[in-house]
């Protein structure tokens, strides 16, 4: 059988009890009664009082508004009333009797007239630990009854009970763990049963927060619960034998976490900005500010109310702008805003749960910094009414004056920037005004000369204005204007020539000294006395000559169409015309001289030279005429050939083809080859015409079928004469000489150099003197030679015991010796010749051996050597009966050396 036994409900009275803090005032009255409306005020509360905390607060009614109330309390070491009638703790105490009850005084502060009303304040019976004591009891909570069988056939059972949510505040204070429910099966008479239970906050994360004892059934809650993080807990309860059965079907556990007023608002940014424009209407949206509170929000803990605690600053009005203070909308409430004032206002916002109880709601603020943005409500305006400038004539792109403006808008932005104009004084638009971005003047720039002589003054109206209109209503004129007043400063100019250029038409072959013109130059400086003076700048063919002070052009030589400085029959020169002004100035001005043609020119020949062939067919030669004149002193030309001599007209003949071209033939049949000299007479078409003799040089040459010279002679009529083909030829023979004589020159050399290549420099050599055979002399003793090395060649004097620096050149140089043949120191006439061969083949094998070893001075012979007569050579006395055929045995390099020191008719 299913029920529900327990004890009194307590949860309900214990929510309703921590939800209201409040105070518990009422009454109204009809009339309007100076003094307190409540006799007793009347405050729930917990068990402790902290210092400062707020208690509760009193009214008093003020009927007609004027008097001025101070409050005070009976018990001023304990509480304290504000001004609003908010009573607050002085101190921290735990609510006793004692403290329970208290009065609260009113006293005019004129009239020194009293009111009172009397306060009393209880705990909250929830809270109580006599409460918690008297009722140990929770509510207990059966499982329903399970399906059973009735003879052999199911049971129906009633549906199961639905258990109603359990309701925990959160943040509550203990003592823990806090008993909740006790869940009980009735079959646990019969069974021993052991209870549990499941879901998130029990055995799954957060896990240890409910906990059930598995004996007795009883739920209980570990430590206090925040909604802000889990709002409900889903549990399960089960029940089952010592056998781990399960007996009963399980229940559901609804817990809810009652949400406690534990969260302040938060703004979701601490600093707000907006913007309005400059003199918006009231009810102008500003900007929204936002607050969000982590508590319930559809409960009184969650609802959010603003208001604006300050504004700064508070001009023009104290409450220039308003919240919703459901929306937190922030929008104007009057007018008068002005940027060039206040720029900026700075409000402080509060945000205050619990529907904006100003008692028990908890609060927070932010800053909201509007900045007021600007319109064009202010035109530029000038400084002064006139303005001064000065320009010198002539000169553009200068500054004349600089217009200065002020404007109380939002400095380089539209509304700030100027824009000028002329709006008068320039007809001929000479003057232009740009602004200045920096400082937004106006720079006054003369865009065109300006003569002195025509212009001495301007006066300009200008107007500024900005670059965006004026906002409407504006009551001030949309521009501002003023005038410059803009002086011309006289200066010096050039002098100018008119025209320029000047162009005159004469006939060429002008003599000189004939006056051509006067060509002058004007000054602009009509307010100035000066003098102009001309010199000559530019004549190409030095024909012309200019007086200095009058302009008067003189010619100084004969004028020729036909020069090279003529161009289209056309010749230009250049004068200058100076003041004598400060500074002196110039200007320049050209004289077109148009040359007519007179027939001065004779016609000549065109080509000068030409060939042909030995026969009449093809022979035929096409000329024309060439004339520096031009029409009518040029063609239609005339060509003839002279009478004399006579063989010109015999030999050829001459056709004109027209009035420009004719042809020459050869009238013969045959004419050998060879250059010829051909006279031409042509007569041109002037009045009176002019006639010329004009040689043709023409090449008489043997041709081809075609028509086309084959001899070699072709080469003078390609353009060289016989004087440069010699020329030519010299040339390339004198080189092939200088080429000849440097090859033989080349082969000497060699031929020199083979000769002396086993002899040293003759510069170096010491040994020449021994050709000298016709001087008379010592003889040998004079010789400063060792000749005892002739006979005994191994005993060479070390280089120890020789003097330092000296050595002969003919010694050996110092290097790894050959094995040379020892003679005997015993001399023998037949012993020397071997010796010389064996030493001979040593030294050809020896790459180290010089071409001037010491076997070179054997052939000398003197008186009183120490070598004795060369003559025991087994020869006579005599050099004629002496045979010297054996010494051809000894090689060819004794041959060589016998040749040329042996002596000998030569």
């Amino acid at each position: 059988m299913c029920r529900i036994a327990g004890a009194p409900r307590t949860l309900l009275p214990l929510l309703v009890a921590l939800l209201q803090a409040s105070v518990e005032a009422s009454g109204e009255i009809a009339l309007c009664k100076t003094g307190f409306p409540e006799d007793v005020y009347s405050a729930v509360l917990s068990k402790d009082v902290h210092e400062g905390q707020p208690l509760l607060s009193v009214k008093f009614s003020n009927c007609n508004g004027k008097r001025k109330v101070q409050y005070e309390s009976s018990e001023p070491a304990d509480f304290k009333v504000d001004e609003d009638g908010m009573v607050y703790a002085v101190r921290s105490f735990p609510l006793s009797s004692e403290h329970s009850k208290f009065l609260i005084y009113a006293q005019d502060k004129e009239t020194q007239e009293k009111w009172q009303v009397a306060v009393k304040l209880s705990l909250k019976p929830a809270l109580r630990e006599e409460s918690m004591k008297e009722s140990p009891e929770v509510e207990e909570i059966v499982f329903p009854r399970q399906v059973t069988k009735h003879n052999g056939h199911l049971q129906r059972q009633k549906r199961d009970w639905v258990i109603p949510p359990i309701n925990l505040p959160e943040n509550s204070r203990g003592p823990f763990p806090q008993e909740l429910v006790r869940i009980r099966s009735d079959r646990d008479k019969n069974l021993s049963l052991r209870y549990s239970v499941t879901g998130p906050g029990a055995d799954q994360p957060p896990t240890g927060i409910f906990i059930i004892n598995p004996i007795s059934g009883q739920l209980s809650v570990t430590k206090p619960l925040d909604r802000e993080l889990i709002a409900r807990f889903h549990l399960r309860a089960h029940a089952v034998d010592i056998n781990g059965n399960q007996v009963e079907n399980p229940i559901d556990i609804v817990i809810n976490v009652i949400d406690m007023n534990d969260n302040r608002p938060e703004f979701l940014h601490q600093v707000w900005n907006g913007t309005v424009p400059e003199g918006s209407k009231p009810g102008t949206y500003v900007m929204t500010v936002t607050a969000i509170d982590a508590d319930d929000p559809n409960a009184l803990n969650g609802m959010l109310r603003y208001r604006i605690l300050s504004q700064a600053p508070s001009t023009p009005s104290p409450n220039m702008f308003t919240i919703n203070n459901e929306t937190g909308d922030i929008i104007t409430v009057a007018a008068g805003l002005d940027r060039e004032k206040v720029q900026q206002y700075t409000l402080i916002i509060q945000a205050t749960d619990m529907e904006g109880n100003p008692t028990y709601g908890l609060s927070n603020t932010a800053t909201a910094i509007i900045t007021v943005t600007d319109v064009n409500d202010n035109p530029p305006e000038f400084t002064a009414m006139t303005f001064y400038g000065e320009v010198p004539e002539n000169r553009v792109d200068v500054i004349v004056a600089n217009l200065t403006v002020t404007d109380k808008d939002q400095p380089h932005t539209p509304a700030w920037n100027a824009v000028y104009r002329i709006s008068g004084g320039d007809p001929t638009g000479r003057f232009a005004i740009q602004t200045d971005p920096n400082s937004n003047d106006g720079l006054v720039t003369v865009v065109k000369p300006i003569d002195f002589e025509t212009n001495r003054m301007f006066v300009l109206t200008v107007a500024a204005e900005n670059q965006v209109p004026l906002a409407k209503g504006i009551q001030h004129p949309p521009q501002s204007t003023a005038t410059v007043s803009v002086t011309v400063i006289d200066v010096n100019e050039n002098p100018y020539f008119t025209p320029n250029p000047k162009v005159i038409r004469q006939e060429e072959g002008l003599h000189a000294g004939t006056m051509l013109t006067t060509f002058t130059a004007q000054d602009p400086d009509r307010y100035m006395q000066q003098n102009i003076r001309y010199t000559k700048l530019s004549d190409p063919a030095n024909w012309l000559k200019i007086d200095p002070v009058n302009g008067q052009i003189t010619t100084i030589a004969v004028l020729d169409r036909e020069s090279p400085n003529v161009k289209n029959n056309i010749y230009n020169a250049t004068f200058l015309a100076s003041d004598n002004g400060i500074p002196p100035m110039s200007g320049t001005g050209t004289l077109q001289i148009y040359l007519l043609d007179i027939n001065d020119n004779a016609p000549q020949v065109l080509p000068q030279e030409a060939e042909t062939c030995e026969t009449p067919d093809p022979n035929s030669i096409n000329i024309t005429a060439l004339d520096y004149d031009i029409d009518p002193n040029a063609g239609p030309f005339a060509f003839d050939l002279p009478l004399s001599p006579v063989t010109i007209k015999r030999n050829w003949t001459i056709t004109r083809l027209n009035g420009d071209f004719a042809q020459l033939n050869l009238k013969i049949k045959f004419l050998e080859a060879g250059i010829y000299e051909v006279p031409i007479i042509i007569t041109d078409s002037g009045n009176p015409p002019k006639s010329n003799i004009s040689i043709l040089r023409v090449k008489v040459c043997q041709c081809d079928s075609n028509g086309d010279c084959t001899d070699v002679d072709r080469i003078v009529g390609a353009g060289l004469g016989t004087g440069a083909i010699i020329a030519i030829l010299l040339c390339i023979i004198i080189l092939l000489i200088l080429v000849l004589m440097f090859v033989v020159w080349m082969k000497r050399r060699d031929k020199e150099r083979q000769a002396k290549q086993l002899l040293i420099d003759p510069e170096d050599d010491v040994r020449d003197n021994i050709l000298k055979y016709d001087e008379e002399g010592g003889g040998e003793e004079d010789q400063d030679y060792d000749l005892s090395q002739l006979q005994q060649p191994d005993t060479v004097e070390p280089d120890a015991i020789k003097p330092v620096g000296i050595r002969r050149l003919d010694e050996r140089p110092i290097h790894a010796e050959p094995q040379y043949p020892v003679r005997s120191a015993a001399p023998h006439p037949g012993d020397i010749g071997d010796f010389i061969n064996e030493g001979l083949k040593a030294a050809d094998n020896d790459p180290t051996a010089p071409p001037y070893d010491s076997l070179l001075v054997f052939d000398y012979e003197g008186s009183g050597s120490t070598a004795g007569s060369l003559s025991s050579l087994n020869s006579s006395s005599s050099g004629g009966e002496q045979d010297y055929d054996y010494l051809n045995d000894w090689g060819p390099r004794f041959k060589k050396l016998a040749d040329m020191y042996g002596g000998g008719d030569d």
